[in-house]
């Protein structure tokens, strides 16, 4: 199917939100139907997440939990795409960040479409790996 072909979405970008990566995928990325792997996105989507709890967490950190993952439109070869976060809740142990993943697509420059969604959570961990508290001075005040 070419990208001409169907229509796509133009979404705005986002607001109140922090870029965090961008990245371009290459051919090596692709699946069987040439589009872009959704694992490779994902792990885009994970790093790109982590980048907000690091901040708090100061010292290692896991992921734990993928609460959502929303493909809504591929992703092809040559897209550029930029991942927006923002954290969505801050416990005594575990961050959760919600990611939106919008590509520009190689043909048509400055025109966006939101490409992917998720939810993740990261839990701060000791040396050995077990949870640990994550610091306080510093969070962001609560409303």
């Amino acid at each position: 199917m070419s990208q001409e072909s169907s229509p796509r979405p133009e979404s705005a970008l986002p607001e109140g939100r922090e870029l965090v990566l961008k990245v371009i995928p290459m051919p090596a990325d692709t699946n069987g139907n040439g589009d872009i792997f959704g694992g490779w996105v994902m792990a885009q989507v994970d790093l790109a997440g982590s980048v907000l709890p690091a901040r708090y967490v100061r010292g290692r950190m896991a992921t734990v939990a993928v609460n959502q993952f929303i493909f809504k439109q591929p992703v092809r070869v040559g897209d550029i795409l930029s991942f927006y976060a923002h954290v969505t809740r801050i416990g005594n142990t575990s961050i959760t960040v919600q990611v939106e993943v919008f590509a520009e697509r190689f043909r048509a420059q400055g025109q966006y479409v939101k490409v992917t969604e998720a939810s993740l959570t990261y839990v701060a961990i000791d040396d050995e790996g077990r949870p640990r508290p994550i610091p306080r001075d510093g969070l962001p005040a609560t409303s």
